[in-house]
Formats: C-alpha cells, structure tokens, sequence
C-alpha cells in the first residue's frame, strides 16, 4: 500500500503541515512546513482564542492546504492543547473545517502522547521488546508515552508547556533582558510540580524527545538549523542550555545559530520542560528525533485504512 497522506496540525505555537507515505512501514516525508502562529496566546488568562490569534492560525492553514492540494489522497486537520482548552473552540473548529474542507478534530492529551509515540517509534532504530518512551513538549502541554511495540502501553498529558510556562514566568522571555535568578527558580519550581507525575511512568530504556522545543534545541546546540533526523541529548546538556539561553535577551537569542525568530522567547521554557522531563524519569539522556505527532497520525490513519481494506469495508484506502 502507498500514497501521500496530509496532515494539517494546529499547535498552541505553531501550525504544520505534512504530507508523508509509508510504504511497508518506512516513512517517507515530501513536505513538511511550520509557520509560528501563537494560537494559544492568552487561552489561560481567558479562557477563549483571541480573535488575532485565530486569523493568524487560519491564514497559515489556507497556505497550508494551498500546499499540499493535489498530492495527496487524503487530507486531515487535527488540534492539540490550546483548541481543547479554548471556551470557543466550536466555532474556531467550523472555520478550519471551511478552509480545508475536512473536519476538525481536536485530540484529548491521551491521544497526542499516542500519535507522537507512533512518530518516534518509526523514527528509531527498530528494536522489538525495549521499553520506549516518548516526551512530547508543546505550547500548550507536554504528553509522555510509554511502551515496548508500536502501541503505547501507558501515556499521560501534563499541563505545562513552552507558551504557557512562559506566560507563568514573562521574564523568561528575555523582552527585558537576561532572567534573573529568582525568576529562573520560579520557573523550575513550576515545571517540577507540574511534571511530578512523569515520576510514576520511570521504566523507559530509550527515550525520544519530539516537537519544536526538542529539535529547537538540538540545533542550538549543534549550532544550526535543519532537519534532524536523530540527535544524541543529556540532562545536563539541556539544564546548561536553559542557564545559556537565560542569560541572554531575545535579540541575542535571536541571532544565535539554530534559532527561530519565532521561538526564541519560549524556547528557554521547552529546554527546562525537557530536562525536567528527563529529571523526573531519572534518565541521563535521550534521542531527538524527527517523526513526531504528525507522522505518528499519519502512521496511524494509515494502520486503519488498511485494517479497512483487509477487512472489505471499502474498495480502495484512499476512497472517503
């Protein structure tokens, strides 16, 4: 079985699209674009998306489906933390559903940690019986999966992420210059707490780091951007990599080698929500890698056109 699927994923930071096959199992990606879109600024305050923020996302996906029309043989639209939590997120979902033709569907935390695993999962060495685990830090929240195929056994998703530790802690920033000490263990006090239950899902012998702040890091830390297919992290790497970032304010951390204009203000957040992360499954280190929520859905819608097909209930997997 082949052929180009789609995904359109709206992020509380960014909105992507991919559009990727697996033929037997091997993914194989033809497009994937990002455009930093802040759809969840102010969700917590408020509870609602702001108007701002909802034009940005849905004029990133008219580019979005403007990309992929064409190639591929289906098309889905999916939406993680900042929808879910959003008081209007009905009438959001409806106007996405109008631009890219195909429903909305808004994933509970419990369904992201299982997609993002599935992505990892493809994009690590294959080793069948290790116990994996998957860290997924977005905007919004930070999903953890856990398991030994390529089904999670345990997931969990905390509230806590890059956007919404940051709006908790604005010095982190870096707007008015380097974070001071007090701000820097305010911080750290907040994402242990948030993330003490990682301590009950120990157990991993291999751990994938997925998302923006992951692979953000890595190409700060190897000092430039780029595709990252696998990149080798530690603990302390990413806690030096915290204190580094903090000590510089956003046009420093602008002009570093590896770093998106877009997310230099969050990502000192998603490099302390990593070694957190890591700090609370007492693991030393951990893989970057780049099959994430994205592949891992389109590695899941995959699974189940073909159980479809195999079972007769439609002519063809790409008939709707």
């Amino acid at each position: 079985m082949s052929g180009y699927l789609a995904v359109i994923s709206i992020g509380t930071n960014s909105t992507r699209v991919l559009l990727a096959d697996a033929p037997e199992g091997h993914p194989h990606v033809a497009l994937e674009r990002s455009i930093g879109t802040r759809l969840g600024e102010g969700v917590g305050e408020s509870g609602a998306l702001g108007e701002e923020p909802m034009e940005r996302t849905l004029e990133a996906v008219r580019v979005h489906v403007g990309s992929v029309r064409g190639h591929y043989l289906r098309l889905y639209a999916i939406a993680t933390s900042a929808v879910r939590r959003a008081t209007n997120r009905e009438p959001f979902a409806r106007a996405v559903e109008r631009i890219a033709g195909v429903p909305l569907r808004v994933l509970s935390g419990e369904e992201e940690a299982a997609a993002s695993f599935r992505g990892a999962i493809a994009s690590l060495p294959a080793s069948p019986g290790t116990m994996t685990g998957a860290i997924d830090v977005g905007g919004g929240s930070t999903e953890y999966a856990l398991g030994d195929g390529e089904l999670p056994q345990r997931s969990f998703s905390a509230e806590i992420g890059a956007v919404r530790l940051t709006e908790a802690v604005p010095q982190l920033a870096g707007f008015t210059g380097a974070v001071e000490e007090e701000a820097l263990e305010r911080a750290r006090a907040i994402a242990r707490e948030r993330l003490a239950a990682f301590a009950e899902f120990r157990g991993a012998e291999r751990i994938a780091l997925v998302g923006g702040s992951a692979t953000s890091a890595a190409s700060v830390i190897r000092g430039r951007r780029g595709r990252i297919e696998r990149f080798e992290l530690t603990r302390d790497l990413l806690a030096a990599t915290f204190v580094r970032l903090c000590s510089l304010g956003i046009e420093e951390r602008r002009a570093l080698e590896g770093v998106k204009a877009q997310r230099a203000d969050i990502l000192p957040a998603g490099v302390l929500i990593l070694a957190t992360a890591l700090e609370r499954l007492e693991v030393d280190r951990a893989t970057v890698t780049a099959g994430d929520l994205l592949l891992g859905y389109l590695l899941q819608q995959q699974d189940a056109l073909a159980a479809a097909r195999h079972q007769g209930r439609t002519g063809g997997w790409w008939n709707r």
